[in-house]
């Protein structure tokens, strides 16, 4: 365990640094340097680096530390890897929630509130409507998810059509965006993580008795109906409030969980950390993809996730109709 939190500091340093230089406006070390000598006229610079490019990487990290904690937890729930927060809906409905927030025109914290609820709301649906008995059918849960998704979006389409001009906010949501990201956003977005990441590894241990089944989790001493929701609502605050300031990014809470898993384990109290530390990274690294590759266009980050999240999901449903997916 050593060795990977090592490689991923590593990656995070090399990461953070090259966000910081690069983008519309390359910057280089002495450029940087320069900033704290009272001499150097290096007002824009500063405006670049502390007030446009920290509190987008420090948002894309928290972003992506929610979305692949949520994922995590949410496949060990449903007790299938294909249960991603944006796969099976739960996106979806925290962008409802923050749409309706943005036609009423409420403040920020509104918006991941809204989310919140609609997100909640919409885990229990789909939750119960793919139960096949005590356990979760697999193909019910993409279908309803899908279902789910589709019906959102057509709200989202809708409520595009009744703003008009001022759409632009709304389709930024359907695709990922963290240019907006601002320092208010971030201390915003810091509790509802450190909430559920803390939640999540109380459970730990519940969740890694459930791997073996409901009935063997039962036998444990593990209240599952209770674990099970409490679970799926503290995935919803994060999905939400992530959803709510960055809009629907894919695929995080798919892949980086699976790949931890496959190199360190099906055991939840180094899955959830290591999963969550290095989602943070691969958000990162997507978001500097994202806003330099074609600088100074930005390509929208929920593109970049699917680049690497679509092949990735085609493999992992290969994998299952071989069956040989990982507990």
């Amino acid at each position: 365990m050593k060795k990977i939190i090592f490689v991923g500091i590593l990656f995070f340093l090399v990461i953070f640094a090259v966000s910081v230089f690069s983008g519309g406006v390359k910057i280089n070390f002495d450029d940087f340097i320069g900033i704290f000598d009272k001499n150097t006229d290096s007002d824009l610079i500063k405006l670049i680096i502390f007030d446009v490019r920290l509190p987008r990487i420090i948002m894309a990290l928290l972003t992506g530390m929610m979305l692949a904690s949520s994922g995590t937890v949410m496949q060990t729930v449903f007790q299938n890897p294909l249960a991603d927060p944006y796969i099976i809906g739960i996106s979806a409905s925290a962008t409802f929630g923050a749409v309706i927030a943005f036609l009423f025109n409420l403040p920020d914290y509104m918006y991941g509130v809204l989310a919140f609820f609609s997100s909640v709301a919409v885990s229990f649906i789909i939750f119960n409507i793919s139960k096949s008995g005590k356990k979760t059918n697999t193909a019910t849960l993409l279908i309803v998810g899908i279902a789910v998704s589709s019906f959102l979006s057509a709200f989202t389409s809708f409520a595009m059509y009744l703003v008009g001009e001022d759409s632009f906010k709304i389709i930024m949501w359907t695709m990922g965006y963290l240019g907006g990201a601002s320092w208010r956003k971030v201390i915003l977005m810091i509790f509802p993580l450190a909430v559920s990441v803390f939640v999540f590894i109380m459970n730990r241990n519940e969740l890694d008795a459930l791997l073996s089944g409901e009935e063997e989790a039962h036998s444990l001493g593990v209240s599952v109906e209770k674990l099970k929701k409490t679970m799926l609502i503290t995935s919803s605050l994060t999905v939400a409030f992530s959803v709510a300031f960055t809009g629907m990014i894919g695929f995080v809470g798919l892949i980086i969980p699976h790949i931890i898993r496959m190199i360190m384990g099906s055991s939840n109290s180094k899955l959830i950390p290591l999963s969550t530390f290095f989602g943070g990274i691969f958000l990162m690294a997507a978001d500097t993809i994202s806003r330099t590759i074609l600088a100074p266009v930005e390509i929208p980050i929920g593109v970049v996730t699917s680049f690497f999240g679509a092949p990735f999901f085609l493999y992992l449903a290969l994998k299952a109709k071989r069956g040989h997916f990982d507990k």
